[in-house]
Formats: C-alpha cells, structure tokens, sequence
C-alpha cells in the first residue's frame, strides 16, 4: 500500500511538469547533463525528483526481494552469455543501457534512443517509421561488445527496462500477432503449427495460411511441455525474467507501462535532455486493457489459467503486479 501512495505522489507531479512542457521537442538535441545518469537516480540535487528516486529503489527491491526467494528454491544457476543481451540496446553518448520488452512501449522507446544516439540526425521520434526503429543495425546492442567492453558498461551506465501487467502484454501480443492479416509471417511460423497441433478437424485453408488461431489455441501452445522443448519462446510473449535477465543484471530503472510518459520524462530528465527531449504522447485506442484481458481468459479452463499463471509468476512477482481477480486459481 505504501509504494501505491508514493506511486500516486509521484504520478501527480510528474503530470504536473508534463503539462507545463507539452511539447517533446525544442531547438537541439541531445546534450548530455553535467552529472551522469547514475548519479542523478542516486543522489537526486533536484528536489522535485527525490520522491520519483524513492519509489524506484522501492522497485528496485522488489526485483531484489524476488530474486533472492527465487534463488533460495531453485538449484539452477547460470551465467549470462553474450547472446543473452541481444536486447539490450547501448546509447554510448549519454552511458545509458536498455532492455526493451516487446509490447512495452519498445517502438517508441527505440525511437527515442535513436534521438539519443543519432547525435542530431534524429531529432523527433515519431517522424521516425515504426518499421526502421526495429532494424538491427540501426541501434548497437551489448552482445556485440568484447566481455570487458560489457563489463565495463555494466557496471558504469544506467540500465533500465520497461514492463507491464503480464497477462495484458500477452494478450496484446495474441491481438497484434494473430488478429491482423499484415502479420502473415507470424501466422505462417507460428500459427500453422497452433493449428496444427491443437485444432480438431482444422480446415485445409486455416492449415495452410494459420491466420485465424483463437486465443485458447495460443495458450494451449504456451502451456504445452513441447513448446518448452521447441526453445526459447518468441520475444512477443516470452516473459520478462527471459528476456532481460533482472536476477543477473541490475536495473537501476524499473518503469511500468501504466505510468509510461511519467517514468519516460522522469528518466529523460536523469539524461540531462528532458528540455529538449519528451516521451510521445500515448493516446492509441485499440490499447489492450485489463477488461479486454478479462474477457479473453474468461473461456480458458481453470487448469489452463493454473499452468499460465506459473509460466508468467516471476514477472508477476517481481515487478508487483497482483494475481488478476477474475483468474480462478483454487
């Protein structure tokens, strides 16, 4: 309950500073502050950003609290590879690290770290196409980095990810991925081998195309023991602890998808290029919502939601999120 009222606090005064400086872009981006990042989050000089820096080391706890109960019940251990920071993107000029999260925000927040590094090429986000922020080659992740190089970053620059309600991002990751006919390639891959799998006298059109997977054959998929054995889960639906690795690499920013433009502007402000730098403005109405969540897993056995809960528990467990009320876990 503390952590909401602080959260509650925070949200009003940053909705406050947001709307004295509507605008996302003024003349000139983006020149690094005096202080680094890490030193801002830390030791805030700034009296208006303490109460944001209390509530993101009450985060930053959370995600310690968990992995400490998790690594007390689980003899796994491993080390990280360079392969397993394949997502996380490196921003040199302003010693920033970020691990984006599919169906968080990671468009725009690609887009705003192209700002960032592009030193003057880009200077408004959203005049940059969705499709060219998600070319590889178009921002440096940390696997391409020497062990010492990663190291180093590790250790000196602000990292940080984004995460949301887990159930919410799955279900946006269903709506986006097997709802739209323009994702044929997902439905090819993916959507066939569903059918394939869990659809009783399937058609040979929907064999062939897998365009029209229902949402009760996509968690039938998810809670298979073969998918397990297929490898890793897609990035649109694997969870969180998979893809950014918060037990092994410590996040000095949690930001959360329901407090988006607040923890964005707040963490620009950090930069030093909260002037010359905003968040875009999120106003998209086909957003996923927690009713619209509800609805989908309304049709999903109990046994079902069981088996889907646990896939996901650590990302509920680690960044806060309570077991949604209409799940039916007894």
């Amino acid at each position: 309950m503390e952590m909401k009222r602080v959260e509650e606090q925070i949200n009003e005064r940053t909705s406050k500073r947001a709307m004295q400086t509507n605008h996302f872009m003024v003349d000139g981006c983006c020149k690094k502050g005096s202080r680094n990042a890490l030193q801002e989050l830390y030791n805030p000089l700034q009296s208006d950003l303490s109460g944001a820096a209390t509530l993101h080391q009450a985060r930053r706890d959370q995600v310690v609290d968990a992995c400490r109960t998790y690594s007390a019940s689980s003899r796994k251990r491993r080390v990280l590879t360079p392969g397993d920071l394949k997502h996380l993107v490196v921003d040199e000029d302003h010693e920033l690290i970020y691990c984006y999260v599919p169906k968080v925000a990671c468009t725009n927040w690609k887009r705003v770290m192209m700002v960032l590094t592009s030193r003057g090429k880009y200077t408004d986000p959203m005049k940059i196409p969705s499709n060219e922020a998600h070319i590889p080659s178009n921002l440096k992740t940390l696997n391409q980095y020497s062990i010492s190089e990663i190291n180093h970053r590790l250790k000196n620059y602000l990292k940080f990810l984004f995460v949301r309600e887990p159930f919410e991002r799955l279900v946006s990751a269903y709506r986006n991925k097997f709802t739209l006919k323009y994702n044929s390639s997902f439905h090819k891959r993916f959507g066939t081998r569903i059918i394939r799998r869990y659809r009783k006298n399937a058609t040979q059109d929907a064999l062939v195309n897998g365009d029209d997977v229902k949402f009760k054959e996509f968690i039938e998929y998810l809670v298979d023991p073969a998918t397990q054995k297929d490898g890793p889960l897609n990035e649109h639906w694997q969870t969180v602890y998979q893809l950014c690795h918060p037990c092994h690499i410590h996040y000095d920013m949690v930001g959360k998808y329901e407090t988006l433009e607040d923890d964005s502007n707040y963490l620009l402000e950090l930069v030093g290029v909260g002037n010359f730098l905003r968040f875009p403005s999120y106003a998209k109405s086909t957003r996923t919502t927690d009713i619209m969540t509800a609805q989908f897993f309304s049709n999903i056995s109990s046994q079902q939601q069981i088996q889907v809960y646990q896939l996901y528990k650590m990302d509920f467990h680690m960044f806060n999120y309570s077991i949604p009320s209409y799940l039916r876990l007894d």
